[in-house]
């Protein structure tokens, strides 16, 4: 027999070690029935390991896990589903060629017959106002209608405890609402909710609690709606955080970047079409592209790299030049620099070392290579001076790139490139993966190239990031581009439209307003 005061999942002197790494170090928390529960911490914090003993993927080596009051072991998230557990993953376990009923069967412990599992399907979505048409091809969804699959199948077990991880970070505003209102009601009945989210004014929006962890270790259990998010960021990493420098009163240069008409036929069955996409970037200025995964953000790298060739050399134009028929390596002669979103086997080789990755991008621009030979001393040191200034923890130039964590990694990488000082540089996700300190020093780093004439191209799913850092602002649906947007006087609310569709037509995003208020 439990009552409101026994804690629905308590956790004490949890450890976990991995060779060379303690990743939970004693941590001890509690989360009652019905609290919205947020567990935050940096990149290599122990959160992902501390979720996966609870739902049965690894087991403690030390500590104890107790569940309604009683010592348990999770042996298999069979077994933590069976208790009442569910979570729903950051990157979705889905067969975009099914439907979403068959999707949502296939996730399912027990075999339901399909008339009646879609019954129970409309049940949940009706009582949580979740929209979703079971027969649906998953391929034919949306970013955020795909992760309302994964939460019915949590729904449809009943679940006492829900796990999200990072549940927003590809989602639309209006579809962030949409979700808390669901978690809201949920915890109401009773189910607890641990919320995985970097985003911490959504933690002081919806959270009871906040436990915060560092280095593997518990610092810090809080009252989310009573700190600030600066506060909260900073118990994270455990020291102040800088706020973005700019000098006052920039003027934007002549243009270094034109990009007119640039169509690019869907690469493979679930590539994006670039549609005619156009925009212009001076000198100075830094221009950011929005939008939910999957509508062609990569697609439109690759074309701006030149990984992916125009059909006309004057869709892409660097400092005047055309040069939309030229490969990557002749672009970063123009003075291109760029940023994949993925940082292993496409920013980097993960069994070179940190030396010859620099050697990969930056042997023309900085002379790495001469008469074809390696200037292997060169690339050493250049390779020390991105450590040194991006605080790269690494055990030096031979390190290989795959021994670095994540977020250290980007680091590495983006120093890379900003380090080469190009007249237009072009990244996705630029503090995918890393801690707030090191994103604040990565967002700092590129305001100064900017500030010293470079053209800057952020292409990000994190809206915040890109309304901190950037000047003006489009964004990207089903590969198509907005109208540019001065960020000062940006509307979140219509950036939120154009994100879910509305091709900046104003009759369109007027009414898709009227519509929203209406529903509220």
């Amino acid at each position: 027999m439990t009552t409101r005061d026994t804690p629905r999942l308590e956790l004490t002197g949890i450890t976990k070690r991995f060779p060379g790494v303690l990743a939970n170090d004693h941590v001890g928390f509690a989360v009652q029935p019905g609290e919205i529960h947020a567990l935050l911490g940096e990149n290599g914090a122990g959160k992902s390991t501390l979720v996966k003993m609870i739902y049965g993927i690894m087991q403690p080596d030390a500590g104890e896990i107790r569940w309604n009051g009683q010592p348990i072991t999770v042996a298999s998230p069979k077994a933590a589903r069976r208790l009442g557990i569910g979570m729903v993953f950051q990157h979705f376990s889905l067969f975009e060629a099914m439907t979403v009923l068959e999707n949502i069967a296939l996730g399912m412990d027990a075999k339901i017959p399909a008339r009646e599992l879609e019954a129970k399907i409309l049940d949940v979505m009706k009582h949580y106002g979740l929209k979703l048409e079971p027969r649906r091809i998953v391929s034919t969804l949306s970013v955020g209608e795909r992760q309302r699959i994964e939460i019915v199948r949590a729904l449809l077990l009943n679940p006492k405890l829900l796990i999200m991880d990072e549940p927003t970070s590809v989602l639309t505003p209006q579809e962030v609402d949409q979700l808390f209102v669901v978690l809201r009601k949920l915890a109401a009945e009773g189910c607890s909710i641990l919320y995985i989210s970097h985003k911490l004014h959504e933690i002081k929006a919806l959270c009871d609690t906040a436990t915060i962890l560092r280095g593997g270790k518990l610092v810090d259990t809080c009252n989310p709606k009573v700190e600030t998010s600066r506060s909260m960021a900073e118990k994270m990493i455990g020291g102040s955080l800088k706020d973005i420098q700019r000098q006052p009163g920039v003027q934007f240069g002549a243009e270094k970047l034109v990009i007119s008409d640039l169509s690019i036929p869907a690469a493979g069955h679930f590539g994006t079409a670039l549609k005619g996409i156009g925009f212009t970037v001076h000198a100075g200025e830094i221009f950011g592209i929005a939008g939910v995964a999957g509508n062609g953000q990569n697609d439109l790298l690759l074309a701006l790299s030149g990984e992916v060739l125009s059909a006309r050399p004057e869709a892409v134009t660097v400092d005047g030049k055309p040069i939309g028929l030229h490969a990557a390596k002749a672009r970063r002669l123009f003075g291109m620099a760029t940023v994949p979103e993925e940082r292993n086997g496409h920013a980097a080789v993960p069994v070179f070392s940190l030396a010859d990755n620099a050697i990969l991008t930056a042997r023309d621009r900085l002379g790495l290579a001469k008469s074809g030979m390696i200037r292997a001393g060169a690339a050493w040191t250049y390779a020390d001076e991105v450590i040194e200034a991006f605080a790269v923890k690494a055990t030096g130039p031979q390190a290989m790139a795959e021994s670095l964590s994540g977020g250290n990694l980007q680091k590495y990488i983006m120093g890379r490139e900003i380090l080469q000082k190009p007249a237009v540089l072009v990244v996705s996700q630029p503090t995918w993966g890393v801690d707030a300190g090191a994103a604040a020093a990565i967002h700092q780093a590129l305001v100064d190239l900017a500030a010293k004439g470079s053209a800057i191209v952020v292409i990000s799913q994190d809206l915040d990031e890109l309304l901190a850092l950037c000047d003006t602002l489009a964004v990207i649906n089903e590969g198509r581009l907005s109208k540019p947007m001065q960020v000062a006087g940006a509307d979140i609310e219509e950036i939120g439209l154009l994100m879910g569709g509305i091709h900046g037509d104003a009759q369109a995003t007027a009414a898709a307003k009227e519509a929203l208020v209406h529903a509220h």
